[in-house]
């Protein structure tokens, strides 16, 4: 009797995601800049999109990858690589990230009819579990030397040039409430419809003020012919609001509803009439002059403010300081007995909790007691946010639903972070950390695409697809290759994508005749 024996490895899911890959244009892009530079397009391609479908189905390191292509999945062009292939084609990618970039942004611009009159931008921070930052990064550029588009000068727009892009790990302000551990600043532009079109990484201690400038260029350099740059309040300061209207742009983001500015305190004091634009959102539109004294006459020079209120949010906000009254309550009852020295303590522990210390007032005697003055203050604020926009053109409408849409942005964040595996990140090396981000983003511009054409998760989409396999038969007649039956889930999936069905058959040989 005759041996045979038979494979069985996972076939749609990565067969959609190179489908969906190549429409898009990345792999011609990686292969056409790879050719200018002597580089094998077409294994460096190969071997970049088998990284990113790992990012999009089972993170984990790089050497894992190379175990995960050769044993238990099929990529077409592919049978196996490396590690050192990993890193090479990492480097590759690194290096020629600008044409990439650029490429890959004007594909998917044309072939998804982006809408790009409004980018939103938002950036976020992840950290490593080690005890220091990087003193001496790995390959990291001199500021002094000429860097392209990623040192340049700002003028009069804040001073000083845009920061160098970096994957330096040091200490900053964590958006994971990890100030304890070394990080690095990411920065992500995603358009209304949840696309990401570009990723940037940069030095754990980085503000975000000045990444706003290197954002704004690096995007500028594709001419777009007009942009509403959509950013939350960390971005909110005069210099980023003048460089972001040069040439004419425009901007869109929250101001601080506590100690903010006198502009926007004014727009807050002001009365009006709200308008109902849906079911659980109301706007008021105010025009403030510069210093916020006086209406401005509608003029040129009259900053614009929508306030938002939210009726069911007020409520929301109101259960959430009854709470934190009656835990502060509770926190200081028999204080009164405390040594002046224990009081003091207790207010510097309540620091990073603003919403407890807000709260708290220090009698004549130095006692502690609720605030209720400050209590009655924020009722005022219940269900409000503030937006300064210096857009003419976008109804009240249309500011408040696009600033709601920074939750695409907050989404992909929250995906790149645990489905597509960013942290724990497996490098060391500065350049090898920024590779590995931009890894992160090309497969989340693939699962946004796909999520977008089918309507449904990626989660949903690829456990379908998944139920399909390649099942390799080797005996000593010969091979073949064939996928099992498609399922009416998969058909659906694959029309939706207007994608064809996978060959039936890969590979069909028979022995070489002796």
């Amino acid at each position: 009797m005759r041996s045979r024996s038979s494979t069985h490895v996972a076939w749609a899911v990565h067969w959609t995601l190179d489908a969906v890959w190549e429409r898009l244009g990345i792999g011609a892009a990686i292969r056409r800049v790879a050719e200018g530079r002597r580089v094998d397009g077409v294994a460096v391609e190969r071997v970049i999109f088998a990284l990113v479908a790992q990012r999009a189905l089972e993170s984990g390191s790089k050497l894992a990858a190379t175990g995960w292509v050769a044993e238990r999945v099929a990529i077409q062009g592919l049978n196996g690589f490396s590690d050192d292939q990993a890193y090479r084609s990492m480097d590759f990618l690194l290096e020629a990230l600008e044409e990439i970039a650029g490429e890959i942004f004007s594909s998917v611009a044309h072939l998804l009819n982006l809408d790009l009159d409004l980018v939103f931008v938002d950036t976020t921070s992840t950290y490593w579990e080690t005890e220091g930052p990087d003193l001496l990064p790995e390959l990291q550029e001199d500021d002094s030397k000429d860097t392209g588009n990623h040192t340049r000068n700002h003028g009069d727009a804040g001073g000083g040039s845009g920061p160098v892009e970096s994957g330096r790990r040091a200490f900053g302000h964590s958006k994971d409430n990890r100030t304890d551990l070394p990080q690095v600043v990411i920065a992500m532009a995603v358009t209304r419809d949840g696309v990401p079109v570009r990723c940037w990484t940069f030095a754990g201690n980085e503000g975000d003020q000045a990444i706003i400038r290197t954002v704004k260029d690096d995007l500028g350099a594709w001419n777009l012919l007009r942009m509403v740059w959509v950013a939350d309040r960390g971005f909110a300061s005069a210099a980023n609001r003048a460089y972001l209207t040069r040439g004419g742009g425009h901007y869109i983001h929250a101001e601080k509803l506590r100690h903010t500015n006198t502009e926007a305190a004014a727009a807050l004091a002001r009365p009006g009439r709200y308008r109902t634009v849906a079911g659980n959102l109301r706007v008021k539109e105010i025009h403030v002059a510069p210093g916020g004294h006086g209406d401005g006459d509608d003029g040129a020079r009259a900053v614009r403010f929508v306030v938002c209120h939210n009726p069911e949010q007020v409520e929301r906000d109101a259960a959430v300081r009854a709470n934190l009254i009656t835990h502060l309550t509770q926190l200081i009852d028999g204080s009164d007995a405390w040594t002046p020295a224990r009081r003091s303590e207790f207010v510097g522990s309540l620091k990073a909790k603003p919403g407890l210390r807000r709260y708290l007032r220090r009698t004549a005697k130095g006692l502690r007691r609720i605030d209720a003055a400050a209590a009655m203050r924020e009722t005022h604020l219940d269900g409000k946010w503030l937006l300064r926009t210096s857009d003419a053109i976008l109804t009240p409408e249309d500011l408040a639903a696009a600033y709601k849409q920074l939750l695409a942005v907050e989404r992909g964040w929250r995906d790149m972070k645990s489905s597509l595996g960013l942290r724990p990140v497996f490098h060391y090396r500065e350049d090898r950390i920024r590779a590995h981000v931009q890894l992160c983003w090309l497969a989340l511009l693939l699962i946004r695409v796909v999520e977008n054409t089918t309507g449904d998760t990626w989660r949903n989409t690829a456990h379908e697809l998944d139920r399909m396999h390649l099942v390799t038969l080797a005996t000593p007649d010969g091979q073949v290759a064939q996928r099992s039956t498609t399922t009416p889930g998969q058909k659906q999936i694959l029309a939706a994508l207007d994608l064809p069905e996978p060959p039936r058959f890969l590979d069909f040989t028979v022995p070489a005749a002796d």
